[in-house]
């Protein structure tokens, strides 16, 4: 996939409200607006909470967003009551191709094999692929990438929910694949944490260094 060209949206009203109240949650958090509007507002923003914050500062300020859009007892209630099974994971899949195209541009399920805790292994089509993410588009950012979305999201879903998910972003083609019911490894074990800046896309980046700068910080 050619991610040079620009993919052109054309959001709907359910997109808008979506856009419109994760922009709302994240200025709260932040303590200021964007000036921008519509989904460049939304990236504008994340932009803002990078800036003079570590790596684990950043995840955990989303980490307040996320959690100030589902109340806590909704939370606990699904903890108590849905354990990752089969269903439950791919239940989940078919919920975030629904929910968060907004976020991320097109997806589909695909049938992924599960290695659970365990150790058994299990197929089931409980993996969602992002066929070109919208966020790591318009930001073009490694670091934006891993902070803003894969970790927070991470674990949000494997602790807040109680259902794993594992994120692996695919920087040569802005693809994505979100497993649910794979517990995420230590980032330090995965491919995007030695992932160099996207020189060619980012205006933040450091071409000089051997990974991205904003995910060690």
């Amino acid at each position: 996939m050619n991610t040079n060209t620009k993919t052109v949206y054309h959001d709907n009203l359910f997109d808008r409200f979506f856009i419109a109240l994760f922009s709302h949650k994240m200025a709260q958090a932040l303590g200021k607006k964007s000036q921008k509007r519509g989904y460049e507002g939304f990236v504008d923003l994340s932009f803002q909470i990078m800036r003079g914050r570590n790596a684990l500062q950043q995840q955990q300020l989303v980490q307040v967003v996320l959690g100030s859009l589902i109340p806590s007892l909704a939370l606990k209630l699904v903890r108590k009551f849905f354990s990752p099974t089969q269903l439950v994971c791919e239940w989940n899949a078919w919920f975030a191709t629904k929910m968060f195209e907004w976020l991320v541009g097109p997806t589909q399920m695909q049938e992924v094999e599960i290695i659970g805790e365990n150790g058994e292994k299990r197929t089931q089509k409980s993996q969602v692929y992002i066929e070109k993410c919208r966020y790591l588009e318009d930001s073009g950012c490694v670091g934006m990438c891993i902070n803003m979305c894969k970790m927070p999201t991470q674990k949000f879903f494997t602790e807040e929910f109680g259902i794993p998910l594992t994120m692996i972003p695919d920087f040569t083609d802005f693809s994505c694949k979100m497993i649910f019911g794979q517990v995420p490894p230590p980032l330090e074990q995965e491919d995007a944490y030695h992932q160099p800046c996207l020189t060619h896309t980012c205006n933040m980046a450091q071409p000089n260094s051997k990974s991205c700068p904003k995910v060690r910080e």
